[in-house]
């Protein structure tokens, strides 16, 4: 009778340790992914940065009187670029991204840049690059939601508390970003 019972406690006292190294290192995979999807988003903004100085230098060429705009989109590059964290870093983007609109409505008014080859390769390259921050904002967003739901629910909302482990914040879209498109004919 007494074997029995120091079985069953040892049933339960292994079962709870498995449940806090499990617990644990859940806790660590999806800090570690939302970590990962941060850095990611950091990566595109810096290639988006990247390719500016090469697309201002084929469009001041052919819109020389465009200043003012040129001047906005490198600002903007260099706040991308000075920024010293992560929301500061998509805010900047942010405005890089709207800065970089302009440049292409200029393209509009210069049928030579439009079918300039390097101008709708770095076109090109600028989307494809929008698509991929678009994606990782979306990644981090679940990567988030995984950390969040794991911290929130029963049990791992008492393994969170042992661990010290908070919910994090879901990074949002500025208000201007919100706004719907006004589309005149």
């Amino acid at each position: 009778m007494i074997t029995a019972f120091f079985w069953i406690i040892g049933i339960i006292v292994v079962f709870i340790a498995i449940m806090f190294v499990y617990y644990y290192n859940k806790f660590v995979v999806l800090s570690n992914r939302i970590d990962n999807s941060l850095s990611q988003i950091d990566v595109q903004l810096r290639k988006r940065a990247d390719l500016v100085p090469n697309l201002i230098n084929t469009v001041k060429g052919y819109a020389k009187h465009e200043a003012k705009i040129m001047r906005e989109v490198t600002e903007a590059r260099k706040s991308l670029l000075s920024a010293k964290n992560l929301p500061d870093r998509v805010k900047a983007g942010d405005i890089l991204q709207n800065a970089l609109k302009s440049i292409f409505a200029i393209a509009e008014n210069y049928p030579q840049l439009k079918a300039n080859e390097n101008f709708l390769h770095l076109q090109q390259e600028l989307s494809a690059i929008e698509d991929k921050v678009a994606y990782a904002r979306q990644f981090y967003n679940d990567s988030t939601l995984s950390y969040n739901n794991s911290v929130a629910t029963f049990p791992g909302v008492l393994f969170a508390s042992i661990y010290g482990k908070k919910q994090k914040d879901f990074l949002k879209i500025p208000e201007a970003s919100r706004a719907v498109p006004k589309v005149e004919f």
